[in-house]
């Protein structure tokens, strides 16, 4: 055998590398391994720096001690010796959770830091639904969304906000690309108006049950003037706003806004000198809509904060069953207000069904109304909680509306507050029905509104209470959208139990008949440090969801008044526990003032 097998054989054991290398020569030496760091200088004191973030608040603490850390965004920083096991431990504020860590730990639990390093660890803290302590709704008077909102769009286009391009159901002209106009059949010109004794002549949008083909179009309008004539927004009204062909029909066709505008004027006016002067025959006001010129505070708010464009009022007529929904989620069957009835705690006809503010009471939930009509300071005043009997032993409840931020500068609101509108004293945005004198200023109302929330912004109450703008129902003004139908019934009233015999639903019925349908939409904005920045929401809601929100924070296991207030969003996707967006409100000088020096005229368009 050759000395050079014999040797190869001989190394068989050794290594592949050192095989090829040595008998064949063709392989170059193996690259030495890579020097690995030399192990932590145990010896050293190492530091563990913490951060507390989050919108909540709360507390991190070491063992050994050396870190006691509760601002957010500020760090805590602390050296320890060698070797030394440190733990950290997060606990959160009441009202508030620790969410986690992140950096040199993860997770919910305690934060064993490593003891041959220096460390950085953050600890976030988030705010829940228990760290709102204050819920404040204010409901204003009779406009639609697209009457006061259908513009949104455009004003998110021209000045830049995220939420531009986002689905919205606005008036169809704003959309990108942009629709056609809104529009409903308007009076046939044939029959012009005419006063007594000449014949009545109706405003005729329909002929032999169709769509009357000399009925012009009349399309959606910017207003000029911040004063309109009230359309009716009652029982009937609604129901042939929905179809003005077959009220009653399982069809919303949105074509009769402009016909009952014009019906009521009509109607009013035949008789010289019966009513209050007024001239839109036609209705055209039924397709106005505001934009940011003249209402450029809601604008403002309604872009920054959180709203939803699928947001109704409860039922479709007219004020007070509305606001009988916002009391006690159900109008006990009534379409229109109880004969003998009135808003004054102590008149001879109220309910006795349970409202919020019972349950309220009941349960040891602080509560209070404030209301802006009592500038006299004669409580308790014109409120909707004076429709029921619990208003009459709970008078010290009720106080003046100018307490309000100074309750809230000084800590002391309730759980749960209404303000009421100044029914009386022109802030709640009615529209009016004299031409004569022309009122129902929808700028005074705003600056009103503009006062109480920009005032709350500026009180340490403003860290921990939701302030909810809406509207009680459309007023009879055009929106695209139609009322939305639940599942269910509120209670046992299916139907109306008030109706006259000439009434809408008394001799033919269809699905709009029964309660189970809201109304049309009506604005809200939802602010709050916890309100979500640009935001939109879609879930279909009425306002009864208000009760639900109250009820999910306030009365956990209540279960809700009748079935529309437990069926209802509990409104939380309108917030961002998380983040707190608004911890810090915006800046006075970043609010746009909201001016009243629109013109207010009644006897003409726009």
């Amino acid at each position: 055998m050759h000395i050079l097998s014999r040797m190869c054989f001989a190394l068989g054991a050794l290594s592949l590398a050192l095989f090829l290398s040595g008998c064949q020569g063709l392989k170059s030496s193996p690259e030495p391994p890579p020097t690995q760091p030399p192990p932590q200088n145990n010896n050293q004191p190492f530091t563990v720096a913490v951060t507390p973030a989050g919108g909540g608040s709360g507390m991190v603490t070491s063992d050994p001690s050396g870190i006691d850390c509760g601002s957010s965004g500020s760090t805590c920083t602390a050296t320890f010796q060698p070797d030394t096991k440190v733990t950290l431990t997060a606990k959160a504020d009441s009202g508030f959770q620790f969410a986690g860590w992140s950096g040199a730990c993860t997770g919910p639990g305690n934060c064993a830091v490593p003891s041959d390093s220096n460390s950085t660890v953050t600890a976030t803290f988030a705010a829940t639904l228990q760290s709102i302590n204050h819920i404040v709704f204010m409901v204003q008077e009779n406009r639609s969304f697209d009457h006061y909102f259908g513009a949104l769009k455009e004003y998110w286009r021209q000045n830049g906000y995220p939420q531009a391009e986002e689905p919205f159901e606005g008036l169809p002209q704003f959309n990108n690309p942009a629709g056609a106009l809104a529009s409903n059949p308007g009076c046939d010109p044939a029959f012009p108006f005419q006063q007594s004794p000449a014949p009545f002549n109706d405003c005729v949008t329909v002929i032999n049950g169709a769509i009357d083909p000399n009925s012009p179009q009349i399309t959606s309008l910017k207003l000029i003037t911040q004063c309109v004539e009230n359309p009716s927004p009652s029982w009937n009204e609604s129901h042939v706003d929905w179809n003005v062909i077959d009220p009653v029909s399982p069809t919303p066709t949105m074509d009769g806004f402009v016909h009952t505008a014009g019906h009521g004027v009509r109607e009013t006016q035949y008789v010289p000198g019966q009513n209050p002067p007024e001239s839109d025959y036609d209705g055209i006001r039924a397709m106005g809509y505001y934009d940011w010129d003249i209402l450029p505070y809601y604008y403002f708010m309604a872009s920054n904060f959180a709203i939803s464009d699928m947001w109704f009022s409860p039922v479709m007529t007219r004020t007070q069953p509305n606001r009988e929904f916002l009391m006690a989620a159900t109008s006990l069957g009534h379409a229109y207000p109880p004969p003998g009835s009135g808003e004054d705690v102590g008149t001879s006809t109220q309910f006795t069904n349970k409202t919020i503010f019972q349950a309220l009471e009941e349960n040891n939930v602080s509560w209070k109304i404030y209301v802006s009509d009592s500038n006299d300071g004669a409580l308790p005043p014109h409120t909707e909680l004076g429709m029921y009997t619990f208003a009459n032993s709970h008078k010290d409840h009720f106080v003046a509306a100018s307490e309000f931020l100074k309750d809230a500068q000084s800590g002391n609101l309730p759980a749960v507050a209404e303000i009421d509108p100044g029914f009386g004293t022109g802030t709640s945005e009615h529209a009016e029905e004299n031409d004569s004198q022309p009122g129902g200023k929808i700028q005074v109302g705003a600056q009103y509104v503009a006062g109480l929330i920009n005032g709350l912004m500026q009180t340490p109450s403003w860290k921990d209470t939701v302030f909810i703008l809406t509207w009680d129902e459309a007023g009879g003004f055009y929106d695209h959208v139609p009322p939305h139908q639940w599942p269910v019934n509120p209670d046992s009233f299916t139907t109306p139990i008030d109706l006259g015999a000439n009434d809408v639903c008394a001799q033919k019925t269809g699905p709009t008949c029964e309660f189970r349908y809201t109304g049309y939409r009506v604005p809200v904005i939802v602010v709050s440090p916890f309100s979500k920045k640009n935001s939109v929401s879609h879930t279909p809601a009425d306002y009864t969801a208000i009760l639900k929100f109250i009820e999910t924070r306030f009365l956990p296991s209540f279960g809700g008044l009748t079935a529309r207030d437990a069926g209802q969003i509990d409104m939380t996707e309108f917030f961002d526990f998380m983040n707190v967006p608004w911890k810090t409100p915006p800046t006075p000088s970043s609010i746009p003032e909201q001016p009243n020096n629109a013109p207010c005229y009644m006897d003409k368009l726009p």
